[in-house]
């Protein structure tokens, strides 16, 4: 079900200090801490005595104790004192390659020997002054993480699941094109002519009617890139040469697995206008949560309805692009285990 060879967001960068904080991810219990010079290490979540996690005991310097009897692990994962006994055990928990990046951390869950910082994704103009960017977030939710992809390859749904905010005319008929890649696959759609949704409607610089790009994309593992342009009617078409008003917002969703019934939904909003409004951004935040939630609510419902089905189910038109997405995974993962 998973690709283990790849970089996987663990926690948003700000969650993680002194307190050791559990998680799980491809059923893998973890707990993650910062030592004392601010490096984040991350352990197996269990003492190699009784299994009991390690994040339910506590942080003695660099050093974790289990809550159990007292034993201690290095951030290399070795046991250095057993205080009920005068031999040290030579055990070494599992330790897992970490990088923060992006106001992220990351986990390769895969070869720690094949571990290469260089594979996690570059985010264009991520310290251009010029561009804003939102506080993002994390929210668990209860659902197998591809149907969390598939949604994010499914530009059409916003015309039923968010009617008041990214819904407008042209969403619920407009073909998609669908590009294939060798690691993930875009489907994306010029809609010409008409009202820019509610959610854009007072961010955008001008006013009438817009043309509008929706591109959802969608990177292995499990990165999904939602790039939206509105731009004057009559001068979309093409991103190389919008209109100096055209306004961009590109929403970066990172889903990891914890097991195969749920998924961490992690993002941020980035942006080309109104840099310093703190309010602005408060808001772009908080209207891409309610929309989050949204999709929450349907997703969790497709979970449980596909998983215990007792009837087939069909695919539609618009499941091409999260088709062509599962083929290159499934692909990724028979390679991998090869």
């Amino acid at each position: 079900m998973f690709l283990k060879n790849t970089w996987y967001v663990a926690a948003l960068s700000r969650d993680i200090g002194d307190k050791l904080v559990a998680r799980i991810i491809l059923a893998e219990k973890i707990v993650l801490y910062r030592t004392s010079n601010k490096t984040i290490v991350a352990l197996e979540d269990a003492c190699p005595h009784r299994k009991l996690p390690l994040s339910k005991g506590r942080k003695i310097g660099d050093h974790i104790e289990c809550g159990y009897h007292g034993m201690q692990f290095d951030c290399s994962g070795a046991c250095v004192l057993a205080p009920t006994q005068e031999i040290v055990p030579r055990v070494k928990i599992k330790t897992y390659p970490v990088v923060e990046k992006w106001g992220l951390v990351w986990i390769w869950m895969g070869d720690v020997d094949a571990a290469d910082a260089s594979k996690i994704i570059e985010i264009n103009n991520y310290h251009n002054p010029s561009w804003g960017i939102t506080n993002g977030g994390m929210m668990e939710i209860n659902s197998n993480y591809l149907w969390l992809t598939d949604n994010l390859l499914d530009p059409s749904h916003v015309a039923w699941v968010h009617r008041s905010s990214f819904s407008a005319p042209g969403t619920d008929d407009t073909p998609l094109q669908t590009e294939v890649f060798e690691d993930g696959v875009v489907a994306s759609r010029w809609i010409f002519n008409q009202p820019p949704p509610p959610f854009y409607a007072d961010v955008v610089k001008f006013s009438g009617h817009c043309d509008r790009l929706q591109h959802y994309e969608v990177r292995l593992p499990s990165i999904c890139i939602n790039r939206s342009i509105f731009t004057p009617a009559g001068t979309g078409g093409e991103d190389h040469n919008l209109d100096d008003k055209a306004y961009l917002m590109i929403s970066y969703n990172f889903m990891t697995p914890i097991d195969n019934d749920r998924t961490n939904y992690y993002w941020f909003q980035h942006y080309n206008t109104d840099v310093d409004d703190e309010t602005i951004a408060n808001r772009l935040n908080e209207g891409a949560k309610m929309a989050f939630n949204e999709d929450r609510e349907i997703l969790e419902a497709v979970h449980i309805g596909m998983t215990g089905k007792t009837t087939r189910n069909i695919n539609l038109g618009i499941d091409a692009a999260s088709l062509r997405y599962r083929q290159l995974l499934d692909k990724a993962i028979s390679n991998e285990q090869q």
